[in-house]
């Protein structure tokens, strides 16, 4: 039985979590479920009363139809995939194995059920989960890029600030922030992977997400895992390398 009054969170003692946890509910919208990431992780930071919420949210995640579960399953996730342990330095794949190995399990079932006229945002953040959950150090964090369409990256030889936007402004590198408001500023085309081409992680989601009958995302890892341009010196590199080199280590 877990002492939540000895366990601290973002905004001290632990003794709220269990009512919170007692009070989630499927509904994203509910307001329960971003009072417990402030708490729980707040900011990708993790805390003393972060890891012991992990059962209770695979519990929860169990209980709920494949369609309910995305809350429960991303905020695990989240917490699993946090490098951020400012009171400690815990392997949550050794401490919750069990736990991470049945929520890996339930994730997986909620992506094959997973449909065309399903939310293309919480298809990407199921499968962020469950790269979180094999723990894939980079894409189990930051692959909601893909349904934000932009990353920001560093060009990997001049280290000018480019970013990099593949949805409704366009396929395109730019280094100006607010390229959305149109304001001519200069862009280069990306250059998209040949779905044929692909290798690794970029190949293994490319295929789940046409299989999960989700084309449109499988079209916007080919530019995640394509080619850029940098405006400032005209460095050719790869899309992913730089994702990669920014959020390493």
């Amino acid at each position: 039985m877990t002492d939540w009054s000895q366990l601290r969170h973002a905004y001290g003692v632990a003794d709220d979590v269990p009512g919170l946890l007692a009070r989630a509910e499927p509904d994203p919208r509910s307001p329960v479920w971003s009072e417990l990431w402030s708490r729980l992780c707040h900011q990708g930071t993790v805390y003393p009363a972060s890891f012991p919420a992990l059962p209770v949210l695979t519990e929860t995640a169990g209980r709920w139809s494949t369609a309910q579960r995305t809350m429960p399953l991303a905020l695990a996730a989240d917490i699993v995939s946090s490098v951020d342990q400012p009171y400690g330095d815990l392997d949550p794949h050794v401490t919750y194995s069990c736990e991470i190995a049945r929520l890996r399990a339930l994730t997986e079932e909620t992506l094959q059920s997973s449909g065309p006229d399903d939310d293309p945002g919480a298809y990407v953040y199921m499968l962020q989960a469950l790269l979180a959950f094999e723990g894939a150090e980079v894409w189990g964090r930051h692959l909601d890029g893909l349904h934000n369409e932009e990353y920001e990256v560093a060009c990997p030889r001049c280290d000018e600030e480019i970013f990099v936007a593949f949805g409704q402004y366009g396929t395109f590198t730019t280094l100006d922030s607010m390229y959305m408001n149109d304001s001519g500023s200069k862009r280069l085309p990306l250059l998209p992977a040949d779905p044929d081409d692909l290798t690794g992680v970029g190949k293994r989601l490319h295929a789940r997400a046409i299989a999960d009958h989700h084309p449109d995302i499988a079209e916007k890892l080919t530019y995640v895992f394509g080619r850029a341009d940098c405006l400032a010196c005209g460095e050719r590199f790869r899309v992913e390398e730089a994702i990669t080199a920014r959020w390493s280590g």
